[in-house]
């Protein structure tokens, strides 16, 4: 086999990279890509990080090449030894991500292994684990990518007990508003942390909220997402539920959906966490894309 070199990432490799990433993208979202652009950002900052992002003390990339092709990359930051940063990362380094292509696994490994020595020199002996790439859907190790949760394990990583399921929509499929299911039940609508708020509200109580944000293309700078939105937030209180509450709020966000022109949307869960919302979800037209496992760590 000829030789891999392990070297830093450099702006000649951004179409290589590029290509790398979005292979990885695309078997998670169907026909979604990111430009170079989104990924050269995502080496030097991720403003909508907005906790952990300003925790970050450096940041590193590293790539392996074989033949003069780009096979693997890591993307390496360090957390700041500082009290501002949350304790599980306070000191730490971690693996944003770390993508190859399959078959190459010899170059992944020679890769992870400098990526860890690079950090240890840096002081840092716990490393996260993690696949969050510029992409929506795109984070914690994924159930298709297997070749990359391998690695990880023969890198030392141990995954993390929160399993995730990310699932899609046709909106076209979801449900119309329709009238309230209960005569004194009335919709507010708001902006939200992250889109559009739609809360249902009881004699002056919310009991139940569903936030979506219709555009993911950030301004048309990632014109390949267009059509497709996010649900970041769906909730009805306990004593609340099976009374249609949730249906109506789905429909009243699909309605605005469809006025944004947006035709699918993202959605996620943790199942067993709250055994009613996979299954509700299932109802109301959305289906699986896969799983993903988070919290990857490496002990010393």
């Amino acid at each position: 086999m000829p030789p891999i070199e392990i070297r830093p990432f450099r702006r000649s490799d951004r179409d290589q990279l590029t290509d790398l990433v979005n292979a990885h993208v695309e078997v998670v979202l169907p026909g979604v890509s990111v430009s170079p652009n989104a990924v050269l950002s995502q080496l030097e900052r991720e403003p909508d990080e907005i906790v952990v992002d300003p925790w970050v003390a450096t940041r590193h990339t590293l790539v392996a090449i074989r033949h003069d092709r780009l096979v693997a990359a890591v993307h390496l930051r360090t957390f700041a030894d500082e009290e501002r940063v949350a304790p599980n990362h306070r000191g730490a380094g971690e693996f944003l991500w770390l993508l190859f292509w399959p078959g190459s696994d010899e170059a992944a490994d020679a890769l992870a292994a400098a990526a860890i020595t690079a950090l240890e020199r840096a002081g840092v002996r716990r490393v996260h684990g993690d696949g969050s790439l510029p992409a929506p859907a795109t984070y914690g190790i994924p159930e298709v990518w297997p070749h990359v949760a391998a690695a990880l394990r023969r890198a030392g990583f141990t995954p993390g007990r929160r399993t995730e399921a990310i699932l899609v929509a046709d909106v076209a499929d979801l449900p119309r508003p329709g009238d309230p299911p209960l005569p004194e039940l009335e919709l507010h609508i708001a902006l939200g942390g992250r889109g559009t708020r739609f809360s249902a509200v009881l004699d002056g109580a919310v009991v139940g909220i569903h936030e979506v944000q219709t555009d993911l293309t950030a301004g048309g700078t990632r014109s390949r997402l267009a059509g497709w939105a996010d649900a970041w937030e769906l909730h009805v209180d306990a004593a609340h539920r099976r009374r249609g509450i949730g249906t109506w709020l789905v429909g009243h966000a699909a309605d605005r959906l469809r006025l944004a022109r947006a035709d699918r949307l993202l959605a996620y869960t943790v199942p067993g966490e709250d055994a009613g919302e996979l299954p509700f979800l299932r109802r109301m037209g959305f289906r699986e894309l896969t799983r993903t496992t988070r919290g990857w760590i490496r002990e010393p």
